[in-house]
């Protein structure tokens, strides 16, 4: 499906796969975001979240999205399904090693005073690689989505070349250098 010129674009992932990253990225580089800044910067994610407060409620209300259009939005892996079909997608779905990114929900709740269970990490991770392949099914067969995976690792490893592939894919109109200024390794904290 080629781009849209009036495509919304989103910015998806499990949690603490790397979405935040990509929107900064994405706004660096020169897309308008649309963000509300109620969720701020913490020590999970020092340069804030990107977040929508509602985008949670997209199931039920879903008339916030024609002022989406030519904009970022981040959107949660599990709501994806309830994007209406009038609309025109282009997908930047983030992928990260399912370690880390269990590594990383678990150190966000320590850090919240949560209880953590590493022992639970086994069932999550077969929930969450079910998830993914569903999430995969719905992305291929809508015919209003058009769809991009990103491996945060990779993002790490060869910034420059993730960075064209994601330029390409929006059509080559962003800056690439600011987008590259992004990528922080420093942030990289869970790593296996």
């Amino acid at each position: 499906m080629p781009m849209h010129r009036d495509a919304i674009t989103i910015v998806s992932g499990l949690p603490r796969s790397g979405t935040s990253m990509m929107m900064r990225m994405l706004a660096a580089g020169g897309m308008a975001t649309v963000t509300d800044e109620i969720r701020s910067a913490d020590e999970d994610n020092p340069a804030g979240y990107y977040e929508f407060e509602r985008v949670k409620q997209l199931k039920e209300d879903a008339s916030w999205l024609p002022d989406a259009r030519g904009k970022v939005v981040k959107i949660v892996s599990a709501l994806l399904v309830h994007l209406p079909r009038d609309h025109a997608y282009q997908l930047v779905f983030m992928r990260r090693k399912m370690s880390e990114i269990l590594d990383s929900q678990q150190a966000m709740l320590r850090r919240r005073g949560k209880p953590a269970d590493p022992s639970a990490d086994g069932k999550m991770s077969a929930l969450y690689e079910k998830h993914l392949q569903q999430t995969d099914d719905w992305m291929r067969r809508e015919p209003n989505v058009r769809f991009i995976y990103v491996d945060y690792n990779d993002m790490l490893a060869n910034p420059a070349e993730e960075v064209a592939r994601v330029n390409a894919f929006l059509g080559n109109t962003l800056d690439a250098a600011a987008m590259l200024e992004v990528v922080d390794r420093g942030l990289y904290r869970q790593q296996r």
